[in-house]
């Protein structure tokens, strides 16, 4: 299999590509760095608000990874000129290059769990309850959506994955990303940690190679065609998270009041359901979030 994924150096993107290459597929990358991240990949510079540059990505490939994206909550509406042109617009050079040159390419689109309205210890399939309460969730619901639209109309194939909380790294470059990975870069320097409210909120953690994994096996699936799936994970409270980080690294786990307005944008529990991509792959997870700590732990202190 050929792929293009662009977006290749970021947490998942990178990930993705070394894992591919791995089940030998041919990968070439794209990013707005001079330089890929990765060794021996070939790697393009491309800045995908330039239409232009777009028109330059290699789209005879079988997939097109669209892992390009700006993340973030309060800031977006001091950048949101940012957020739109590569979240939005940059997915519509992508789908426009594809149209005009009538390339059979699947796109495949990351969301993510801030498109879900939240609810309390409720698991979340596929058709939950939508709501946005960031411009970033508007911007992955109408990647969402405008993949559909142009599947309907010009006959563009998709997949849309979306993911909750990733973890970890096998790259050997960092050691988490996000969520976990903040608490772990303040537990690693002996730092407390800090969580707003009383941290009771729950989500879905996945390791990084797990969510690799679901997204190549899903694809080889003829079923995976124009469908949208939850990655699946464990499902942990923030606390339960933060409180086995802090006693691995022997640090303090504080809770502090919310600021308002992250409060606001506070979701509540988002449980993904994932039935419908584990019937589908019969898959077995390699990874947990305990047994990963506790070989990163050993793999620290040699």
């Amino acid at each position: 299999m050929r792929a293009a994924i662009i977006g290749v150096n970021g947490y998942i993107g990178q990930h993705l590509a070394y894992y591919l290459k791995q089940q030998q597929w041919e990968v070439t990358g794209y990013d707005l760095h001079s330089d890929s991240t990765l060794a021996d990949l070939n790697y393009y510079q491309l800045d995908v608000t330039s239409r232009d540059e777009v028109e330059g990505v290699d789209i005879t490939v079988d997939f097109i990874f669209y892992f390009s994206g700006i993340t973030g909550t309060i800031r977006a509406y001091d950048d949101y000129e940012q957020y739109i042109d590569v979240n939005e617009k940059g997915l519509l050079h992508v789908l426009t290059a594809v149209k005009n040159h009538g390339s059979k390419a699947r796109i495949v689109f990351p969301s993510t769990r801030l498109v879900y309205k939240g609810q309390e210890k409720t698991p979340l399939t596929e058709s939950a309850v939508k709501e946005f309460k960031t411009i970033y969730s508007l911007n992955k619901w109408f990647g969402e959506n405008i993949l559909t639209q142009y599947s309907d109309h010009f006959n563009i194939p998709f997949t849309i994955f979306r993911i909750c909380i990733p973890y970890a790294s096998f790259l050997g470059k960092g050691y988490s990303y996000g969520t976990v990975g903040f608490f772990l870069n303040k537990a690693m320097k002996g730092e407390d940690i800090s969580l707003y409210g009383n941290g009771e909120q729950r989500r879905s953690f996945t390791h990084v190679e797990d969510i690799c994994q679901q997204i190549h096996l899903t694809l080889m699936q003829a079923q995976s065609l124009n469908e949208v799936f939850n990655i699946g994970g464990e499902n942990f409270s923030l606390k339960e998270v933060a409180a086995a980080i802090a006693t691995a690294y022997e640090v303090k786990l504080n809770f502090v009041p919310w600021p308002a307005a992250d409060e606001k944008l506070e979701t509540g529990d988002t449980i993904f359901e994932s039935t419908k991509i584990e019937k589908l792959l019969q898959f077995t997870y390699k990874h947990t979030f305990k047994s990963w700590l506790k070989e990163l732990g050993t793999s620290i202190k040699a």
